[in-house]
């Protein structure tokens, strides 16, 4: 446990942060626990749609460990109930079911996973099919009694579904509210989750005290932005980090980001302060530090918190060396890609060179991993190539071609 005052608790928790409802309550159960010796009942729920965590969820599992280290109790609730239902949040239709048998094989390899980050010693982990299949007609009733259906269209997802004339199926408006019954079983004394799920978290606030229990405190973190720097990461959109890929992956693909991406990736996926953060941000401004050294600098403490210091200093001697080099093949067949505007993306002239057969497969072997530009990883399926740039390897797998931009002659 590592001694704080009250104050620097909650600047250790509250970094990052996105909202705290309501701080001084969190202020309160934080004395009451000193006081009393017990320690805070911290809740994350993971619902297992797909078979393994990436770098957007450590941003939670990150402030999980925050409270272990402050003595705290937390509980890795995997939702394999209430995946059944599937998380409607951000859905502007309704989400297909996952089966029972893709849900037992996810929950696994997720239990196998949290405890790159997490203490083992100090984490239970829960199944809320434990309480919320034993809770029977009667109980589901009482439980949906406590919202109407006004209020779940004060949900913005719902309610730009329910405006625009898509429909929402019952069970939908029941996942918030079974979200929110795992918070009265468990007796959670403070709820953590992504902004988008600020209404579900209040849910739990709202209808605990029918239970006669303490409303939570909730706390929500920001959605970690993937690679390509515009959406949320995610496996859909081919844009992520898994915490299980090789350090090497890792590593290049962690360099691949922009150097303004960098500075959030920082902020939540490291345990350097904000005044740390800011620190470097204005010596790399003021040209005292160059950007590639600040992000080899990230990209190794990232690899070190998932594999080892040994792991991540091989990985980053190897992208040094072939930086350095450029270890790209030289005899190579040059394609002249017309460049019509000002730029072209590079899955077209992936097509147009032959290196993949349609723009689906060009993109599908960039999230691969299987795109290099001139020895560099390329991660982002947006990836643009300027007219003006200058002639460049492009590797796609084992083939690769000297692409030579030019503007054709009008």
């Amino acid at each position: 446990m590592i001694p704080m005052t009250l104050q620097e608790q909650i600047d250790y928790l509250a970094k990052g942060c996105v909202d705290i409802v309501r701080e001084p309550e969190l202020r309160a159960r934080l004395e009451r626990s000193a006081a009393s010796g017990e320690p805070l009942t911290v809740k994350v729920g993971f619902d297992p749609t797909a078979p393994d965590l990436h770098l957007g969820h450590t941003v939670l599992l990150r402030k999980m460990k925050h409270f272990q280290d402050l003595g705290h109790r937390v509980v890795f609730l995997i939702g394999d109930f209430t995946g059944l239902i599937g998380d409607p949040t951000g859905r502007s239709k309704t989400r297909p079911p996952l089966t029972r048998e893709q849900i037992d094989e996810n929950a696994e390899t997720y239990k196998r996973q949290v405890f790159k980050l997490l203490d083992p010693d100090k984490t239970v982990v829960d199944f809320n099919s434990a309480w919320l299949r034993d809770l029977g007609a009667e109980g589901w009733i009482r439980l949906a009694a406590r919202y109407n259906v006004a209020q779940m269209l004060e949900r913005r997802d719902f309610r730009q579904r329910y405006d625009g004339g898509r429909p929402i199926a019952i069970h939908e408006f029941l996942y918030p509210l079974a979200q929110a019954y795992d918070s009265v079983h468990l007796r959670a004394d403070v709820e953590l989750g992504g902004t988008d799920q600020l209404f579900n978290l209040n849910v739990g606030r709202d209808i605990m005290p029918a239970w006669g229990v303490e409303p939570q405190v909730v706390m929500t973190t920001p959605l970690l932005v993937g690679l390509d720097g515009t959406e949320k990461m995610s496996k859909s959109a081919s844009n992520y980090v898994g915490i299980i890929e090789p350090p090497g992956e890792m590593f290049g693909k962690l360099m691949s980001i922009s150097d303004t991406l960098m500075w959030s990736y920082h902020e939540l996926l490291t345990d350097l302060s904000s005044a740390e953060v800011e620190a470097l941000k204005k010596r790399t401004a003021a040209g005292e530090l160059h950007p590639k050294r600040v992000k080899v600098d990230l990209a190794t403490r990232i690899v070190t918190d998932f594999h080892s210091a040994s792991a991540a200093g091989d990985a980053a001697d190897t992208f040094e060396r072939r930086f350095a080099r450029r270890e790209v093949p030289t005899d190579v067949e040059d394609f002249r890609a017309a460049m019509e505007n000002d730029a072209r993306k590079l899955t077209s002239i992936m097509v147009a060179a032959e290196l993949a057969k349609s723009g689906a497969a060009a993109t599908r072997v960039i999230a691969q991993g299987g795109v290099r530009v001139d020895g560099v990883r390329v991660s982002d399926r947006f990836h643009m190539v300027p007219a003006d740039h200058p002639p460049f390897v492009l590797q796609v797998g084992r083939r690769a071609r000297r692409i030579r931009p030019f503007r054709p002659k009008v």
